[in-house]
């Protein structure tokens, strides 16, 4: 570490001299609000017009504006509003979107690395852009450790960087990057660049040198003079009018300010010990001109905006107690790059739904570009369409195509280890296997985001692809912690020589039955299915050797009032239920098992629901069929939604409960990717006797028949 920052230190004057400078330009030149870098936009490619002051916490509204990119990453404008895109994934090329909503490719198209005019280009994993003072636009060429830069007229040719992964500054050719993923440029052309895997800042300046702005080399959190401070996995970059560089340090969850004299300071970061905090792992980065910060955090899919003293607010994707259709409500599956146009409206590339989305201020209209009315979205994996699924799918372990128990599906309720037994949803499948076993890859994956494993040494560790996640396992490393794959895995030593991380880049390519890792000691893999629009339930890939013919079992239902309390019942009698009571939650505990699930297995339901019925089986107007309000189709995102699902009693037994127990709250709604409460009212029957009947169906259609009556009288 000291060998490092001494090299650092023997270039910060020099670097601290050039911001300063830079700062001074842009300063004289003047500087709107929207001037942005990384992944956004850069002095060069500034609108006409003076916006007014930006304001914290503006109402938003997101609309989509194109869409059937691959893995859509940086975003900038030109002076005339154009929008370019760095669509990675297997696109690997630079496209337009133009005023007419049309969308055009400027360079690339292929995988490779290559110079040359338009097609002839080529490009692995392009990520972050931004224009420089003459027009052209600087791309991180993430797959290739390289800067290139194309031309208006989609020429493209290599800016620094020899190719091969490593730290060197020195002549931009000869220099060398790992796997850089932001760009940013002052008025005078310098550019910046976020050495992603290098934990450095660095900078190309206009002489043709590369040289390191901030960072000794060591991953860390770590404020105070640019030369010894730590950056984790940094990502966006940007730049202010008064010369200062904004970093999105993702693995840290912070936004690092590096001021024009040299120093790095955090400005906002992820709270410790807050089990959802606002600010998670910010990658999309832009700053307006008066100081203020906006953030992708691809967490939670948010939009984020820090005001130039720190303060934190939410624009989108905030909270399950916001109206659906709201613009605080949206989410995004990974905001990867963002530009500012001169109204203040935001062009966010929605990575994993390949779509660039726009979200404006309330009421404002921007730019002339009509947006459609359909935006078709890019599939995220080719195991996601009907015409890629193989009449067989392979299974995470080995053999792929033999036979393996299912120990837990979507829509589970899971707890915590500090002993919450209702923390989150079970997003996947879980499939049994032997602690050490090899995890394999299920399908072709190529690594988007730049930081996909985490939880070293947990067992929540894991790693997830546009397809497919795994958790549940030491990845990219055997039992004893030794990398299965050295030029996929990377892995760290700690200063006593023990393993205390893993990194695997953003570009980094797997095929089907590659060794992830290997189980750990949960003893079973969990398998989450990503697909365009968000999660998809795995159970309807056609496993091997996978079916169910197990119908649902009904435990027990109960009548709740509106403080949780079940209405009595005595046996072999009907529920005495009160007219003027007030309204009631239904509950019925449930569970359900596939075939050569073990004796002792719970697995929970796919749809519950409910029907009201008169005393000889016929329903009430309204109930001819199932009210079926909870469906695992699609999960909400926000983890407290398993609280409306399920009643308090739920829990399973990993997770500190007694007994696996699912009580599903069937009044409250949890289903196409939105939770809120409900009841049901008594008041508008007449005195009578009726029966409750409950819905429990699993995801291969089988319907419980036995228990699922509760005779009630309203008195």
């Amino acid at each position: 570490m000291k060998k490092t920052r001494l090299a650092a230190a023997g270039v910060v004057l020099a670097i601290t001299a050039a911001i300063l400078v830079a700062a001074a330009v842009v300063a004289v030149f003047g500087a709107p609000r929207w001037l942005i870098g990384t992944a956004g936009q850069a002095p060069g490619a500034r609108l006409a017009g003076k916006p007014a002051a930006t304001t914290m916490g503006w109402p938003a509204t997101v609309s989509d504006v194109a869409g059937g990119f691959a893995d859509p990453f940086g975003v900038a404008l030109d002076r005339q509003g154009n929008v370019y895109v760095a669509d990675a994934g297997e696109h690997n090329r630079i496209a337009r979107v133009g005023l007419d909503g049309q969308v055009t490719i400027l360079a690339g198209g292929r995988e490779g690395r290559s110079d040359g005019s338009g097609a002839a280009a080529a490009f692995h994993t392009p990520s972050g852009v931004a224009f420089d003072p003459a027009g052209n636009l600087i791309v991180a060429d993430t797959g290739n450790n390289a800067i290139r830069k194309v031309t208006m007229q989609g020429v493209v040719t290599t800016l620094a960087g020899d190719g091969t992964a490593g730290f060197r500054d020195g002549a931009a050719r000869q220099a060398q990057f790992n796997a850089p993923i932001g760009v940013a440029l002052d008025k005078a052309g310098n550019v910046y660049v976020t050495d992603t895997y290098n934990d450095r800042i660095r900078r190309i300046g206009v002489d043709g040198l590369v040289s390191t702005v901030a960072g000794s080399g060591v991953p860390g959190a770590l404020d105070g003079p640019a030369a010894s401070a730590m950056f984790d996995t940094p990502t966006g970059i940007a730049i202010d009018a008064a010369g200062a560089l904004y970093v999105a340090d993702t693995r840290f969850g912070a936004i690092r300010r590096i001021s024009a004299d040299g120093m790095v300071e955090t400005l906002v970061r992820s709270v410790p010990d807050v089990d959802d905090p606002l600010l998670r792992r910010p990658l999309a980065l832009a700053v307006t001109g008066d100081g203020f910060v906006y953030v992708g955090d691809m967490s939670r899919g948010r939009i984020l905006q820090v005001a130039p003293g720190g303060q934190l607010v939410g624009l989108t994707g905030i909270g399950i107690d916001i109206a659906i259709g709201d613009a605080k409500s949206v989410r995004f599956a990974r905001p990867a790059g963002m530009a500012i146009d001169r109204e203040g409206a935001l062009y966010v590339s929605d990575a994993l739904n390949g779509v660039l989305r726009k979200v404006a201020p309330r009421g404002v209209q921007s730019a002339a570009r009509p947006v459609p009315a359909s935006v078709v979205t890019a599939s995220a994996t080719p195991a996601a369409g009907a015409a890629t699924t193989p009449a067989v799918f392979p299974w995470p372990l080995a053999p792929q195509n033999g036979k393996h128990e299912v120990v837990g599906i979507v829509g589970e309720a899971r707890g915590s280890y500090d002993g919450e037994n209702l923390h989150h949803f079970h997003n996947g499948l879980d499939v049994q296997g032997a602690m050490g076993a090899p995890v394999l890859s299920v399908s072709n994956e190529k690594v988007s985001n730049p930081l996909p494993n985490g939880g070293f040494g947990s067992v929540s560790e894991g790693i997830g692809f546009d397809g497919f996640s795994y958790i549940h396992l030491r990845v990219g490393r055997t039992l004893k912690n030794v990398s299965v794959d050295p030029a996929r895995f990377a892995v760290t030593n700690d200063d006593k020589g023990k393993p205390e991380r893993v990194r695997v880049k953003r570009g980094t390519r797997f095929a089907v039955g590659d060794t992830l890792g290997t189980v750990n000691s949960m003893f079973h893999v969990h398998l989450v299915r990503h697909m365009a629009g968000g999660e998809a339930n795995p159970l309807a890939l056609p496993f091997a050797g996978l079916s169910d013919r197990v119908v649902p079992h009904i435990d027990a239902i109960t009548l709740r009032d509106a403080n949780g309390v079940a209405l009595s019942r005595k046996a072999g009698k009907p529920v005495l239920v009160a007219r003027a009571g007030g309204p009631l939650a239904i509950v019925a505990e449930a569970y359900d098992q596939s075939d050569g699930n073990a004796a002792r297995r719970k697995l929970g339901l796919y749809k519950a629901g409910y029907q009201i019925l008169h005393a000889d089986g016929t329903p009430l107007p309204g109930y001819e069929q199932p009210l079926v309000n909870i469906e695992f189709n699609r999960l909400p995102p926000d983890r407290e939604s398993v609280q409306v699902a399920y009643a308090k009693e739920s829990g399973i037994t990993v997770y500190g409960s007694a007994t696996t127990r699912f009580l599903y709250v069937l009044t409250n709604v949890v289903r196409d990717g939105a939770a809120r409460t409900g009841s049901w009212n008594p008041a508008s029957l007449a005195p009578g006797d009726y029966l409750v009947r409950v819905y429990a169906a699993d995801f291969a259609g089988n319907v419980a028949l036995a228990g699922r009556d509760l005779p009630i009288t309203v008195e």
